[in-house]
Parts: C-alpha cells; structure tokens; sequence
C-alpha cells in the first residue's frame, strides 16, 4: 500500500514519533492512521521498559503556582542526561505534573507508598495512578511512559510536594 506525506504528517503530529517509524507503522496498519498509532504506542511501551532501570541523575525542579497564587505545587522530575533535562517535551512534562499535584491532590507517588490502611483509594492517592487531567484517558505513568519513547530516555518522577495557603 502506498503511503503519502500527509497520512505520515498526520501521525507524527499526533504522536511526536519520527518519520520512519511513522512511516513502517503506516505499512503495518494498511494505512490506517488510528490503528498505526497503537502499534506506536505498543513500541514506546516496549521500549520504555527496556530504559526503565537505567539510572536518573539529571532533570529539574518544576513549579506550578495556580492563579491568584493559594496553590502550588513542585516537583522533582528526574532523566538520564542534562540534553533532555532542556528539551521542550521534557519541560512540558514536568510543568503538566506539577499541575496535576496541584489540581488532584494526591498523597502518594506511587502504590508501594501508600500504606496498606490507607481509605483513600489508589487511584486517588497515587500521582502514578491518577487519570491526567487534560486527557482523562490516560494516567501519569502513561503520560511518563509517552514521553519516554518520544526523548529515547528513561524519566522517573522523584518527588512532588503541594501547598496550599491556610492549610
């Protein structure tokens, strides 16, 4: 099947993949542009659990103070090297993180964090866990994982801290 500029354009607008990859996942899916994006999706994932233990020295401290400045939130987001640390996608991610501490509130990281007499449910109280705020269908550690194979790098949310005025 032929594939044209367009549908590949397309594609990597939607997923931030490259051309190539854009391209033989447009082969594999006849051309269709949703089913193509799965099978993206299916790579990132593969490809973020092979990066999963390398080590996170670098990344920056994101913060988010929401209007009229009674809310805020900081968090530290970890990757492998200063070169991505800079990079726009990264950035974007740390700033939609510290917005989402801001906005849901969790008490967690993640599921090991949180006590076994916890009442809170996970999904509530674990940031990993929590569906994202600007696309419900999907949680932070999707959201993580995306960017994973989008940088080629591995990314670890290390901490998060929220304050809140009076409370």
């Amino acid at each position: 099947m032929a594939i044209n500029a367009e549908q590949i354009k397309e594609l990597r607008e939607k997923c931030g993949a490259g051309v190539m990859e854009c391209r033989n996942a447009l082969v594999d899916a006849n051309g269709n542009v949703e089913k193509a994006q799965e099978i993206l999706r299916e790579k990132g994932l593969v490809k973020a659990a092979k990066k999963a233990e390398r080590e996170t020295v670098q990344g920056i401290v994101e913060s988010y103070i929401h209007t009229q400045g009674r809310i805020g939130a900081l968090v530290e987001l970890n990757c492998e090297t200063d070169f991505v640390a800079r990079t726009d996608a990264f950035k974007e991610l740390a700033h939609n993180l510290a917005m989402q501490v801001a906005a849901m509130c969790p008490l967690y990281l993640s599921e090991e964090d949180r006590p076994a007499d916890c009442e809170v449910e996970a999904a509530n109280a674990c940031l990993l866990l929590q569906p994202y705020i600007k696309d419900p269908s999907k949680t932070i550690n999707g959201l993580i994982i995306e960017t994973v194979a989008k940088v080629g790098e591995n990314i670890r949310l290390k901490r998060f801290a929220r304050f809140e005025l009076g409370g």
